[in-house]
């Protein structure tokens, strides 16, 4: 069942994305050696390693949120139609987080597409599964959706999560909870609702 998005406000939507990861985080991850919840753990582990920026961080903790069943939308690896889950997930976090959280997440399939057009050594990056899923979700971009996709004003941060979306698929990884991560993601939506 579909939960009531509308009851869901600044004080609560932390913990709304603290309970997704803590009920449905063990859910498979298209195949990968990984979970759902390691796979957007691992991304915001090593972006925060590295020193990057609180964006990029809650970025790539939240970048495949509308992965999630039943809170967002569904997805199955045997699928032949791509699902959208970046829209998905886009339209629930619109509502609390500054535009370039939101990008990371609306813009990170199209983020694939548009490396593997413009940086052909990208693709050897993807795994099989994320090979398959980009048949499904139209390809490498062609010069027309390049042009349009670079216009985009969050394309750097938008690129830098699609990278670790590629890193974060590590089976031998240790990475702390979501909890470790929950100040950051307030600070966020504290930001983008005017409380910080």
């Amino acid at each position: 069942m579909k939960p009531d998005f509308s009851v869901l406000n600044r004080e609560n939507i932390v913990a709304f994305i603290g309970d997704i990861f803590e009920r449905r985080g063990d859910e498979e991850y298209l195949g990968e050696p990984v979970t759902m919840a390691e796979h957007m753990l691992q991304g915001a582990t090593i972006a925060e390693q590295n020193g990057q920026a609180e964006e990029i961080i809650v970025g790539a903790l939240l970048h495949d949120i509308g992965h999630f069943t039943s809170e967002f939308g569904t997805y199955h690896p045997d699928d032949t139609e791509d699902r959208h889950h970046e829209d998905a997930g886009a339209e629930v976090l619109e509502q609390f987080f500054p535009s370039v959280i939101t990008d990371c997440c609306r813009y990170h399939v199209a983020a694939k597409r548009y490396l593997c057009a413009t940086k052909p050594e990208y693709f050897a990056r993807l795994s099989t599964a994320s090979v398959h899923t980009l048949e499904l979700q139209g390809g490498p971009m062609n010069d027309d959706e390049i042009a349009a996709f670079e216009e985009n004003p969050n394309l750097k941060e938008i690129i830098q999560v699609r990278y670790l979306d590629e890193a974060g698929k590590r089976a031998d990884m240790a990475t702390p909870d979501f909890t470790h991560f929950a100040p950051m993601v307030q600070r966020m939506v504290d930001r983008h609702m005017g409380t910080a």
